[in-house]
């Protein structure tokens, strides 16, 4: 079925140009996305290009975003851009990588403590500069500058994990900086925007870092309450399950008292209940989940498939959101996404090696480094009510890390093998 695709994909295009020159609008808008989406569907099919069936998907996503931009902004009465849905994907597709971590990863920096500091060093210092350097090179407009920084100042995802894997990397030490990263958002990636691009746009620390809080710590403690309950005994699953109770109770009690407490809900003490409300919701969902994967344990398997889901999600619609910017500087961000994951790669993998890690630590770094977390970098722009401009650079950067990232990860990959085939010669010699 998929080969019929990928046949089928090459014809669409065709007819795509053929009414494009004969300025048959419905015709080409419609034969050019069915032609991105039988190509994302085809390559399934093929062993060489199946790791790039996500990465056409988001071009997809791309294509669709800039022919009918106002399909993609509402669905009848739902605005698409609403922060209270934008909040809830991002925190699915949080969750849904946070499934394929454990605790133990965080636990990492015992094994790997030199590589992890190099790691962190490098992600939070090169990927920021290097971003504020590039938007003031190209002149950008201050929110979309804003953004470039943004994408730069964020954790690391989970993409850089695979393409660790498929690198034959260290993957422990690949693991470790993600978790570590992420950790640090809260603090990091406010501090890093306030300093680099707080004159472009208005950056209130405290309500950032409470946005992460809830964009990417929230979901992921709902996922590492579900690795408790999986994996840590009777006496964790009694602890968690008495702190489950609690958080139920003060949900229930917040939603039916909330109009007895006196505060202003942009106060210090209106965040912190939310936050407490937003934990012990990880609580129950971090519990209903585990119930859900005892009833149908392959779930977990197809929680990424969300998380995909969510980022498509997020460049469709900044896509359409910011389509007109996008018609204007689309080409000259791209260039700029190519130079920032690029010096991200290069500066990553070298200081490595300067500072004495080995080939294979220092490839991980270099990914850890270069491929940032596009999917936050959304759902704050989604938060700040930006989409159409601080989220631009987040739309236009993903697609081309995930084909980066591929294209190093296999490079490197034979290289690994060479080495192995190399030194295996030298030692049976």
């Amino acid at each position: 079925m998929c080969k019929f695709f990928l046949w089928a994909s090459p014809i669409l295009f065709i007819l795509a140009a053929i009414g494009w020159s004969l300025q048959m609008d419905s015709i080409w808008k419609i034969s050019l996305i069915t032609a991105f989406s039988s190509l994302a569907i085809g390559i399934g099919h093929s062993k060489l290009l199946s790791g790039y069936q996500y990465t056409f998907w988001i071009i997809t996503a791309v294509c669709a975003g800039l022919i009918y931009p106002q399909t993609f902004l509402h669905i009848g009465s739902i605005d698409l851009r609403n922060k209270w849905l934008i909040l809830i994907i991002i925190q699915l597709v949080m969750f849904g990588m946070g499934t394929q971590m454990s605790i133990e990863d965080f636990t990492g920096i015992r094994k790997s403590g030199k590589g992890v500091i190099i790691g962190l060093l490098g992600h939070f210092t090169i990927m920021p500069i290097t971003g504020f350097i590039l938007a003031k090179t190209f002149h950008f407009e201050p929110e979309i500058a804003a953004g470039i920084i943004l994408i730069g100042s964020c954790s690391s995802g989970l993409a850089s994990n695979v393409m660790t894997y498929i690198a034959k990397g260290n993957l422990v030490l690949s693991v470790t900086v993600t978790a570590i990263s992420t950790l640090a958002a809260p603090i990091m990636t406010p501090f890093l925007m306030k300093i680099f691009a707080g004159t472009m746009v208005e950056v209130q620390f405290f309500n950032m870092m409470m946005e992460i809080i809830k964009i990417v710590l929230v979901p992921l403690s709902a996922a590492m309450i579900h690795d408790v309950l999986k994996n840590y005994g009777e006496t964790a699953r009694k602890r968690i399950d008495l702190l489950t109770i609690l958080s139920a109770i003060w949900l229930v009690t917040v939603f039916f008292f909330s109009n007895s407490f006196s505060y202003e809900n942009d106060s210090a003490v209106g965040h912190l209940i939310e936050i407490s409300c937003f934990i012990a919701g990880a609580f129950l969902v971090g519990k209903l989940y585990h119930l859900a994967y005892k009833a149908y344990p392959k779930i977990d398997s197809l929680m990424p498939y969300f998380s995909m889901f969510g980022i498509i999600y997020f460049t469709l619609v900044t896509t359409a959101a910011g389509r007109d910017n996008l018609l204007q500087i689309g080409f000259l961000l791209f260039i700029v996404a190519i130079l920032h994951n690029g010096a991200g790669y290069f500066f990553g993998y070298y200081l490595s090696r300067i500072c004495g890690l080995d080939k294979n630590s220092s490839r991980t770094i270099a990914f850890e480094v270069g491929l940032q977390n596009g999917g936050m970098a959304s759902g704050l722009a989604g938060a700040m009510g930006k989409l159409a401009t601080v989220g631009l650079a987040s739309a236009v950067f993903s697609p081309w890390m995930n084909v980066s990232g591929s294209l190093l990860a296999n490079y490197w990959r034979k290289k690994a093998e060479v080495e192995e085939t190399t030194q295996t010669s030298l030692v049976s010699s």
